[in-house]
């Protein structure tokens, strides 16, 4: 007998889990500063979307799950703008907007920073060749 197996094409995030200390003051960070929509809270859980993609803010439940996670890069239109408006609501940048690389149709761009807890963070930009 023979079992037929299903392909498995992973494709798409559901939601990313993010490893902080406070998560009031998280919220507040994620929602007030960056500017991110705030789904809802359940206890020591905070849910965001980001474009279609759910980030969840929650308190390490075993200490070796308490340490900063994997890096976030936050799709911008114009990576100065943000920049510029997001050091204005406090955001520390650990670098400016800087060119990463040349593509063939377009150049990518990148500042990274960090949130509360000293997890890394960061906006890229895809900049179009005219």
């Amino acid at each position: 007998m023979t079992t037929a197996r299903a392909t498995v094409n992973l494709s798409q995030i559901g939601q990313i889990a993010m490893v902080v200390h406070d998560v009031g003051k998280a919220t507040e960070f994620y929602r007030d500063v960056l500017g991110m929509k705030f789904l809802f809270a359940a206890p020591n859980l905070a849910f965001f979307d980001c474009g279609g993609v759910r980030l969840m803010l929650s308190l390490p439940d075993k200490p070796e799950f308490d340490h900063p996670g994997s890096i976030l890069y936050y799709k911008v239109g114009e990576i100065q703008g943000a920049y510029e408006a997001l050091s204005a609501r406090g955001v520390s940048f650990v670098d400016k907007p800087h060119l990463v690389a040349r593509m063939t149709d377009h150049d990518l761009w990148l500042a990274s920073f960090h949130d509360l807890d000293s997890n890394l963070l960061a906006l890229m930009c895809e900049v179009r060749h005219s």
